[in-house]
C-alpha cells in the first residue's frame, strides 16, 4: 500500500494559538453561584461572554450561571433559560457574546465533552474555564481548556481537552479580594486601613525595585560614559602625537 493511502489517527486543533484573560468577576461570579447551588448539585456550570481578540486571546468579562442536571453518562442543561440570559446580557452589553463556558472543580470530568459540544454548536472554539472551589490543592486552582479532535481517517473519534495559557487581569484592589478568595480559610476579612497597608507595602516594594533598577542603569551609564571619554583621550593623543611626529 502507498504511503499517501494509510489511514492514521490525527490531533486536529480547535485553534493554532489560543490564550486566555479572566476578569476577577467572572471568578467572584462563579463562587458566588457555587455558594447558592442546590444541595443536590455537586458543581455549578456556566456560560462565559466576553470578546475574542485578532490575535486569538479570549478575553472573558462575563458570565452567569446555566441550570443542569448530570449523571455519569449525560447531562442536561436548560438551553431555553441559557438563549434568555444570552439576550438579557446583551441589551445591556451588545458587544459582549459567548467565548465558552465554565465548571467548577479540579479539571475536566466525563461529562465536560458533552457540555463542550453543546457549545461548540453555540461559539466556534469555545474556551472551558475550570475554577477548583473545593480547594483540593489548598487553593482555588484556575484553569483554561481547548478542545482537540481525535480524528482516524475522515471519522472523530473523540475530543481530547488542553490546557491553554490563562491571565487574571486585575487592579490592585480587585488583587485584595482575590487573595482572599482563593485561600482554603483566613483569620478575618481586612478593614480599609488593613487593605490600604497592603497596597502600600506592595507599592513600597515596587518603587525599591524600579530605585535599584534606575541605579543600576546609572552605574552602567556612567562606565559607558567615562570608556567613551578614555577612548577619545587616546584618540586625541594618538593623533598630537602623530602631529608631534611630523613636524
Amino acid at each position: 500500500m502507498a504511503a499517501s493511502e494509510h489511514t492514521v489517527l490525527q490531533f486536529t486543533p480547535s485553534s493554532a494559538s489560543l490564550s486566555a484573560r479572566v476578569h476577577p468577576l467572572v471568578i467572584f461570579n462563579i463562587c458566588d453561584c457555587y455558594v447558592r447551588r442546590p444541595d443536590q448539585a455537586e458543581r455549578v456550570i456556566g456560560t462565559l461572554l466576553g470578546s475574542v481578540s485578532s490575535d486569538g486571546t479570549v478575553e472573558i468579562r462575563n458570565s452567569y450561571a446555566v441550570p443542569h442536571n448530570e449523571s455519569s453518562d449525560q447531562v442536561a442543561l436548560d438551553i431555553e433559560y441559557h438563549h434568555n440570559m444570552l439576550a438579557s446580557h446583551q441589551k445591556v452589553n451588545p458587544k459582549e457574546v459567548i467565548v465558552g463556558w465554565y465548571s467548577t472543580g479540579l479539571g475536566v470530568t466525563g461529562g465536560s465533552a458533552l457540555i463542550h459540544e453543546f457549545y461548540s454548536r453555540e461559539v466556534p472554539n469555545p474556551v472551558h474555564l475550570t475554577v477548583d472551589t473545593g480547594f483540593r490543592n489548598g487553593q482555588g486552582t484556575i484553569k483554561a481548556y481547548v478542545s482537540f479532535i481525535l480524528s482516524l481517517g475522515d471519522r472523530h473519534l473523540a475530543a481530547q481537552f488542553q490546557e491553554i495559557p490563562l491571565d487574571l487581569c486585575m487592579i490592585e484592589a480587585e488583587r485584595v479580594g482575590f487573595d482572599i478568595v482563593k485561600t482554603r480559610t483566613i483569620d478575618k476579612l481586612p478593614n480599609d486601613l488593613e487593605g490600604m497597608e497592603a497596597s502600600m507595602e506592595r507599592l513600597l516594594a515596587l518603587i525599591d525595585d524600579v530605585y535599584k533598577y534606575v541605579d543600576n542603569v546609572v552605574d552602567n551609564l556612567l562606565l559607558l560614559y567615562l570608556s567613551s571619554i578614555t577612548r577619545t583621550q587616546l584618540s586625541l593623543a594618538e593623533k598630537l602625537n602623530t602631529a608631534a611626529q611630523i613636524l
